[in-house]
């Protein structure tokens, strides 16, 4: 199957008109009439992602986070974009990235189904579909009940919570704003970097936002305006992308190998 076709596919589910204005998601390096037998799946094409993926002769890379976001005026060895660039040509890889596209039409109701959250709405609208009905970023629901027939509201501790965030997204730590005794019940989540959307969350009336790269003001501030926060960090939530998509590929490629890179934190909590 040639790389334009499986583009077709993964525009399908994601056009590329549902990205943000300052994204940069699509083909971005290599031919797109290259002869594709296997894809290497990844959140970023990190040296070790492009190194796994020649190693498993992959024709393709498909990742979460794109290589290039500005514009490049030079492609060669001087720099550590340029080297992976250059890399890719020269095993002749077609790269092609799905960010915030992926983000509107995947990720959001992917990461609110990892936490089964219920009565979902859109948490930050960034544009509309082509029947006119919103699209956008993240999702803001509430904890599902204990039971079909329990209607009550059904709250847990943020301490609680932090565990099932945990569980839900294998993480072995999340960092935590927030009273851990206090009972929460509508929830925010962002994939990703999130601090961009703490407004939204506040406005939504959600108790706890689920997201990453929350830094000290902003998670203190949050917390001032009534607002807890549980960073999972980028990489802890954005990872569930190679699972999703392995999936994705594997139901609508005949004939393609995908392989899905092994889950790989970029840092370690000592």
């Amino acid at each position: 199957m040639k790389c334009s076709e499986i583009i077709k596919i993964l525009e399908t589910l994601s056009p590329r008109s549902m990205a943000c204005d300052w994204d940069n998601p699509g083909l971005l390096a290599g031919r797109s009439g290259k002869e594709v037998k296997t894809i290497f799946l990844a959140v970023d094409a990190t040296d070790s992602v492009i190194e796994q993926a020649e190693q498993a002769g992959a024709d393709m890379i498909l990742t979460h986070h794109p290589l290039i976001f500005k514009g490049i005026k030079q492609v060669s060895d001087q720099n550590f974009i340029g080297r992976r660039l250059v890399k890719l040509i020269q095993h002749d890889i077609s790269y092609y990235a799905m960010h915030t596209n992926y983000d509107v039409k995947g990720m959001a109701d992917l990461a609110a189904d990892y936490l089964k959250l219920e009565n979902c709405q859109i948490l930050d609208v960034t544009g509309e579909n082509e029947s006119g009905e919103p699209e956008g970023i993240g999702r803001v629901g509430e904890i599902p009940s204990a039971s079909d027939n329990d209607e009550q509201r059904n709250e847990i501790s943020l301490a609680d919570y932090c565990e099932e965030v945990k569980k839900a997204f294998a993480l072995d730590t999340v960092k935590v704003f927030g009273d851990l005794k206090q009972k929460v019940h509508r929830v925010a989540i962002c994939p990703g970097s999130g601090k961009s959307d703490i407004d939204q969350a506040i406005a939504a009336g959600a108790d706890v936002y689920v997201t990453g790269d929350i830094g000290h003001h902003e998670g203190i501030d949050a917390l001032a305006r009534g607002l807890n926060i549980i960073d999972a960090g980028h990489y802890g939530v954005e990872h569930i992308f190679i699972g999703d998509m392995g999936n994705y590929l594997r139901a609508h490629l005949l004939g393609v190998e995908v392989i899905e890179a092994p889950v790989s934190h970029p840092f370690t909590v000592i």
